[in-house]
């Protein structure tokens, strides 16, 4: 874990800051159909390139995105992130776990531990998050950590869910 800054941790899962030595792991899980076709409407192929600029652009920003790599083998989970925080305090939450990493469990622990890091480390009064419709796995994920769906997202195609303390 020396080639990588833990920021906070939970049971399985180590949260570190992104890090230019899981590019590869990014790209593979980015440009995975099954992957892609979960977390935008735009789906398109992502290069090393254009990658490596997210990184840099996350780091200098101080942006609170994180990958998640498993405590016991060291591999690269996904990556979860607090992607905007409103005038309300109220955090939008991202997740996208690698195909091979999915249905573990992975999911669950690592947004109890972003909401848990979100409302204590940062302060936030809630949190919030859109979800595609023709993603039921998700959906009964964020509902077991406490969300509620609230109506429709930022499409007609997603479902805006809320957390609150």
């Amino acid at each position: 874990m020396n080639d990588y800054e833990i920021v906070f941790e939970s049971e399985n899962i180590y949260y570190v800051k992104v890090n230019e030595k899981l590019i590869d792991d990014y790209l593979e899980m980015i440009n995975d159909p099954e992957v892609a076709s979960k977390i935008s409407h735009n789906v398109r192929t992502y290069t090393h390139e254009g990658e490596l600029k997210w990184i840099n652009e996350k780091l200098q920003s101080n942006a609170l995105v994180f990958s998640m790599i498993d405590k016991k083998t060291g591999e690269y989970i996904g990556n979860i992130e607090i992607m905007h925080i409103n005038e309300n305090n109220v955090g939008e939450i991202g997740i996208s776990i690698t195909a091979k990493k999915q249905n573990q469990h992975y999911g669950t622990e690592a947004m109890k531990a972003i909401i848990k890091y979100g409302y204590e480390e940062i302060g936030l009064t809630g949190l919030e998050l859109n979800v595609y419709k023709t993603n039921p796995r998700a959906i009964h994920c964020y509902e077991k950590v406490g969300f509620v769906k609230v109506g429709v997202g930022k499409t007609e195609e997603d479902i805006h869910m809320i957390h609150k303390m």
